[in-house]
C-alpha cells in the first residue's frame, strides 16, 4: 500500500524550508521541489510589479511638478497686457497637455518594461511576443497613420508655442480666434461665428496675428488733383490726435508713422500710414482712424477718387 503513496521528497524532511512547509500544506511532492523556484519567481515577480509602480508614481509625480511649475511661471516684463491676461489660460491648457501626453508615455513603456520582465521570470520565450508586437505595431502605423499624424503635429505645435487660446490665426483653410488646441484637433471661430474644427495634421502653416504686437495699416485714397504734400500732413495730424484718444489709446504701443504715398494708380493716390498696437487690436485702430480720417478730408475739401463721375446739380423740370 505505501508503494502506491507518492514518495516523500528528501528536503521534505528539512524543517524551516520552503520544502518542508509546501508538503505539510499541499502534501504533494511536486509542489515541494519546486517551492523555492515557487517563492523565489513570486518574490522576484512582487519586486517588479512594486518597483514598476513605484517608478511610474514617481515619474508622474515629477511630470507634475514640472507642469505646474511651466502653468505658473512669470511672464516676461515685455509681455503686453492683452498677452498677460491670456497668457494665464493659454499656459496652463498647454501644460495639462504635454503633462497628460508624458504620463501616457510614461505608463505605457514602464508598464510594457514590467510585463516583459514579469513574463521572462516565467521563461517564456520573448523573441516571438517581440516580433509579432513589431508587426501588429507596423499594421496599426499603416491603417492610423492620419491619426498619428494629427498627433505627432499637435505635439510639435504645443512644444513649440506656435499659437494658443485666444490667438488670432490664418490656418489658411479657416482662420479666427482659437478656441481650443487639442493633440488631433485645433477649433477656430471666424468672424461669422462659425467653429471649424481642424485637424493638426493637415495644418501646412500657421499664420499668428495675436504674438508680441500687431500693426494697423490704413491706406487713404485721394484724388490726382489732390495736393499730396497737405494731405500727408493732415493725415499726420489727425491720426496722432486720434489714437490719443482713450478709447484707442491703450492699445498703441508707438505713435502713428506716415509712410507717404503707396501706390499710384488709375484712379488716384493711395496713402498709407501704420501704428504699431497690441496684438488682436489693429481691426479696432483701423477703423477708427479710417472713420476720422474720412471727416477730416471731407471737411478740408481733399478731393477723393471716384469711378463715376459727379452728378450735375437737379435744374428745373423739362416742359414739354
Amino acid at each position: 500500500m505505501n508503494d502506491l503513496l507518492p514518495e516523500q521528497p528528501a528536503c521534505a524532511s528539512e524543517a524551516g524550508t520552503w520544502c518542508a512547509r509546501f508538503y505539510q500544506w499541499t502534501n504533494n511532492d511536486f509542489l515541494a521541489r519546486s517551492a523555492d523556484a515557487i517563492v523565489g519567481t513570486t518574490m522576484k515577480i512582487a519586486l517588479i510589479l512594486v518597483l514598476a509602480i513605484l517608478a511610474r508614481y514617481l515619474l508622474h509625480r515629477l511630470v507634475s511638478r514640472v507642469v505646474d511649475g511651466a502653468a505658473n511661471a512669470r511672464l516676461p516684463r515685455r509681455a503686453s497686457a492683452a498677452a498677460a491676461a491670456a497668457a494665464p489660460v493659454r499656459r496652463a491648457q498647454r501644460a495639462r497637455t504635454i503633462g497628460s501626453v508624458l504620463r501616457s508615455i510614461i505608463s505605457v513603456i514602464v508598464l510594457t518594461i514590467a510585463a516583459i520582465m514579469v513574463l521572462s521570470e516565467f521563461g517564456v520565450n520573448l523573441g516571438p511576443i517581440l516580433a509579432s508586437a513589431g508587426i501588429v505595431g507596423v499594421a496599426v502605423g499603416f491603417g492610423a497613420q492620419n491619426l498619428v499624424r494629427d498627433f505627432l503635429s499637435g505635439m510639435f505645435m504645443l512644444m513649440e508655442d506656435q499659437y494658443g487660446v485666444g490667438d488670432i490665426v490664418d490656418l489658411g483653410e479657416a482662420s479666427g480666434t482659437v478656441e481650443a488646441v487639442g493633440l488631433r484637433i485645433t477649433t477656430l471661430r471666424d468672424v461669422n461665428g462659425t467653429v471649424w474644427y481642424v485637424r493638426n495634421g493637415e495644418i501646412l502653416r500657421v499664420g499668428n496675428k495675436s504674438q508680441g504686437f500687431a500693426v494697423a495699416v490704413v491706406d487713404i485714397p485721394v484724388a490726382h488733383s489732390a495736393d499730396i504734400v497737405d494731405a500727408t500732413a493732415l493725415i499726420g495730424t489727425v491720426a496722432s490726435e486720434r489714437v490719443a484718444q482713450e478709447d484707442v489709446a491703450p492699445h498703441v504701443l508707438e505713435p502713428v508713422e506716415v509712410l507717404g504715398v503707396e501706390r499710384v494708380g488709375p484712379e488716384g493716390v493711395t496713402l498709407r500710414l501704420t501704428v504699431k498696437v497690441a496684438p488682436g487690436k489693429q481691426w479696432l485702430v483701423q477703423r477708427a482712424l479710417n472713420a476720422a480720417l474720412t471727416d477730416a478730408f471731407d471737411d478740408a475739401h481733399v478731393p477723393r477718387p471716384g469711378l463715376l463721375p459727379a452728378l450735375p446739380p437737379a435744374g428745373p423740370p423739362l416742359a414739354k
